[in-house]
């Protein structure tokens, strides 16, 4: 019946937008929305809408596409609006007219601001900013939501770099994105690992490597970095007898000078692995092999086994007292714990390290489900509202005021985010600004052309790389 094309833009859409474009007021010419994180335990790190403005945005609706919608959306029992199409391809080519300003990606802007707003440039569309909410909203949301956990796991992390450490120049690569495999899609993994590479420089999802590329001008140059690592399979199949052999295979393989390779090492027992085989049996070839051997456990209740694991080492290993009065393991042994990490039991597992005498930086994180699964839209409440509307000229604001949720109250008017007296983002009227330029939104896309196009690099760089 159809042709199972994900990419018509027309049905990415929920439903009951297909029946919006006879629900405004007679004499609509303008619709003016905004999208903000209404609330949340983190500052937003806005990102992901040029992902969505090239992959979705910069290729024209055709007449195939309308055809096929109209199948799809008549047979699913809504009205379709054939003409109001046909008209956006004869006057436009089949491109958007719409104005998407947005802040900078990269800036990181306080909950309860907006972060982007649309308003379409043709009277004749006034529908189609509402119309486009369900692709927008979720290009922003997700991969911003990824960005702002990230970016505060990172400065949970920098604090404790900063009082156990004596330099902060490993925390690009102290946490790293281990959530390929348990993200719900590929386009999920593309938007949320690059999300998290906006502040750190450590994967495992290759296909983020692609997507910085793909989307954020990053070319031949690579955005991240992994290490060779053991999976359990390579390490089980030596046998529980040979797991000495399979260890020591590792060391043959990946050791060398400047070097590091990881080394999960509780498929049976982490103690004896730490005590007898690295600690023991294969200890002289640690110290001497030139390089990193960074063991990971995998199960346990995160904060007692990395203080155990740390303790353990230092026995076998022995520690120096950095200038912070934190103990430091061997240049040659570290640790990552990349199970059961979340922003709340990172900062748990910091705590018990450095009140245990250890400096963090003994210690590297990797982040899964955590960091790409476990959020949604409610993490951050974000929503995308209209909030002024034209009519026959006219410009009047519209809002949202439920009261059996006052938090749910939008916002009034055209809105602008500036600098107060105090330097803090606020949002505003358009109309109250006393210089256009102090709006820190910017046109990004009109009329289906792309007006400003970032590196990584650059957003990076907005982030406080």
């Amino acid at each position: 019946m159809y042709t199972r094309n994900l990419n018509n833009l027309i049905l990415n859409s929920d439903s009951y937008k297909t029946s919006h474009w006879v629900q405004y007021p007679s004499g609509s010419e303008y619709l003016s929305s905004y999208i903000e994180a209404r609330k949340g335990d983190y500052d937003v790190v806005f990102f992901g809408l040029q992902a969505f403005i090239k992959e979705y945005l910069s290729t024209p609706i055709t007449h195939q596409d309308i055809d096929e919608a109209e199948k799809v959306i008549q047979a699913h029992g809504l009205t379709f609006n054939r003409a109001g199409w046909e008209h956006l391809i004869e006057k436009h080519d089949g491109y958007l007219p719409l104005r998407i300003q947005a802040v900078p990606e990269g800036s990181i802007v306080p909950v309860s601001n907006v972060v982007c707003q649309v308003i379409n440039t043709d009277p004749e569309f006034y529908w189609l900013p509402s119309y486009i909410e369900t692709a927008l909203l979720r290009a922003i949301w997700y991969p911003s939501t990824v960005a702002s956990v990230s970016h505060y796991c990172k400065d949970i992390i920098r604090q404790a770099l900063e009082k156990s450490a004596d330099n902060t120049e490993s925390l690009p690569f102290r946490l790293h994105d281990f959530g390929a495999r348990g993200a719900s899609s590929q386009e999920t993994v593309a938007l949320g690992s690059l999300a998290h590479l906006v502040n750190f420089a450590g994967t495992d999802s290759m296909t983020a490597l692609i997507a910085a590329s793909r989307w954020y001008q990053m070319g031949d140059d690579m955005p991240a970095f992994s290490i060779p690592a053991a999976e359990h399979s390579t390490m089980t199949a030596w046998g529980r007898d040979g797991e000495t052999a399979a260890f020591h295979n590792m060391i043959e393989q990946f050791g060398g000078e400047d070097k590091a390779f990881s080394v999960v090492s509780d498929s049976y027992d982490l103690w004896n692995a730490i005590d007898n085989i690295w600690g023991d049996a294969l200890k002289d070839e640690v110290k001497n092999m030139g390089g990193t051997l960074v063991i990971r456990p995998d199960s346990g209740e995160p904060t007692k086994v990395v203080r155990e694991a740390l303790e353990r080492l230092a026995v076998k290993f022995g520690t120096t007292v950095n200038s912070k009065g934190y103990k430091v393991l061997p240049d040659y042994v570290r640790i990552i714990q990349g199970d059961g990490i979340s922003s709340q039991s990172l900062s748990k597992i910091i705590d018990v390290v450095i009140k245990a005498g250890f400096s963090i930086e003994n210690v590297t994180f990797g982040m899964g489900g955590g960091l790409l699964q476990q959020v949604n839209r409610d993490t951050m409440s974000w929503a995308m509202k209209s909030s002024a509307i034209c009519i026959d000229g006219a410009w009047k604001d519209i809002y949202k005021d439920p009261v059996t949720s006052r938090s749910k109250r939008s916002k009034k008017g055209r809105l602008a985010l500036v600098k107060d007296n105090s330097g803090q983002l606020t949002t505003i009227k358009e109309n109250e600004m006393s210089d256009p330029t102090d709006n820190l939104l910017r046109d990004v896309y009109v009329d289906g052309k792309l007006l400003i196009e970032d590196s990584l690099t650059t957003i990076r760089e907005r982030a406080g790389w």
